[in-house]
């Protein structure tokens, strides 16, 4: 994977921090003042990783971030002055790997950065890419969600949540779990990002088998039960 970081924020000393700490510990960089330079530099520079503000000119984080989870899966961190529990979990929904919010060490930053380039790695080489179930098929190399048959939209981190607990049947985990398996130890979101998933995936999931199911198990946290 390549080591190249696309940095993008409108506020020019965030930029420079970012890009000073990130080269110190040798990493290249390239840099982004709006949405639309973004975009372009996404395709021309293939970079690695992209540290991305929300509010920025042209077009906003949330778009940038929707237009490019429309052919890649590159690691996204939003980097925002937003704390809000709804703009975290939007950022995570909308396809990105970690969300930091200003103000900011740059050394944490850094850390984050590394991080989310081992799990996505780590994902790369794992050599099961697809786990299969009566009407169900999860494809993580190409993000590929199939029931019955068909091929279903989902977020990036809604598949790999499902896929992890697919992996792992009748195997239960509780919310502060799935946080560090599936989004990483370094995040430090409420747990109430793993209902609001597991919420949205039962909803795409609803009645497509009656040998298997997400399942809360109250107190403790969810599984993916088969029968």
């Amino acid at each position: 994977m390549s080591n190249k970081v696309l940095i993008v924020d409108d506020e020019k000393n965030i930029v420079e921090l970012s890009r000073l700490y990130l080269e110190k510990e040798g990493f290249s960089t390239v840099c982004a003042y709006d949405g639309e330079e973004a975009l372009r530099l996404f395709e021309t520079e293939s970079p690695g990783l992209i540290i991305l503000d929300i509010m920025i000119p042209k077009k906003d984080g949330w778009q940038v971030c929707k237009e490019i989870r429309k052919t890649s899966q590159i690691p996204i961190i939003m980097l925002t002055a937003k704390s809000d529990t709804f703009d975290k979990v939007l950022g995570l929904e909308l396809g990105a790997d970690d969300y930091m919010t200003k103000p900011f060490e740059p050394k944490e930053l850094v850390a984050r950065v590394k991080a989310v380039l081992r799990r996505s790695e780590t994902q790369k080489i794992d050599d099961k890419k697809e786990v299969s179930f009566p009407n169900l098929s999860i494809n993580i190399e190409n993000y590929e969600l199939k029931i019955n048959g068909e091929t279903v939209d989902a977020p990036p981190k809604e598949i790999e949540l499902l896929y992890f607990l697919a992996q792992n049947p009748n195997r239960v985990y509780t919310r502060e779990q799935l946080l560090d398996k599936v989004w990483g130890f370094d995040y430090f979101g409420d747990s109430r990002t793993v209902d609001v998933h597991i919420k949205r995936l039962r909803q795409k999931l609803e009645a497509a088998h009656e040998n298997w199911q997400l399942k809360t198990v109250w107190g403790v946290g969810y599984k993916f039960e088969v029968k």
